[in-house]
């Protein structure tokens, strides 16, 4: 039961994005298009297990026994990078067209806050290394669902005549704080 719980709070009451606002350079940068918005989010999501897993075991073994816990912010971060561009490398030679789509976007992942920012979670949480990736999955696919969302509406947005000074960013963001307020509703859930 305490698994479900930390999904439904992850994925829902406080989703990365829309409650915490980590992550929201991309969430605005990739939500153009929804394959897009599906290439981020999955390379986001293997990101943050993966670094959900390797931050939480060099936690464990290696900073709390050497009581070293002031370098986790650097260390989490070199371990993001290389992460990263292992992914990057993977993509590059899996899906060329995937890498090509993200472009930019993927390096950024390294700088992204969300990944660090659940990393750090798990860690002050006092999670268990499972509830730890269960965390970090779902609130990867938490942050997946928000990015999915907003390119819906912005593919959707291209075909009305929005005002000119408020198409782009501007609408995004406001539709980015309606979603904001209606993930609001599952506050109570958990």
């Amino acid at each position: 039961m305490e698994y479900i719980l930390i999904i439904i709070s992850a994925i829902l009451v406080n989703n990365i994005i829309l409650a915490q606002f980590l992550g929201v350079c991309p969430f605005l940068g990739v939500s153009n298009k929804v394959s897009t918005a599906l290439g981020m989010s999955g390379a986001v999501t293997f990101v943050i297990v993966l670094a959900t897993m390797v931050t939480y075991l060099l936690q464990v073994y290696v900073l709390k026994p050497l009581e070293i816990e002031y370098l986790r912010t650097i260390s989490f971060i070199l371990v993001i990078a290389a992460l990263v561009q292992m992914v990057e490398i993977i993509l590059k030679k899996i899906s060329p067209s995937l890498y090509q789509a993200l472009g930019i976007f993927l390096p950024l992942i390294t700088t992204n806050c969300a990944v660090l920012g659940v990393a750090i979670l798990v860690v002050q949480k006092d999670y268990n290394l499972l509830e730890g990736v269960v965390f970090g999955t779902a609130t990867a696919i938490g942050f997946g669902l928000a990015l999915v969302i907003l390119a819906g509406i912005r593919e959707h947005m291209d075909l009305v005549n929005i005002p000119k000074g408020m198409k782009g960013v501007p609408i995004s963001l406001i539709v980015a704080g309606i979603l904001a307020l209606a993930f609001m509703g599952f506050t109570g859930l958990v």
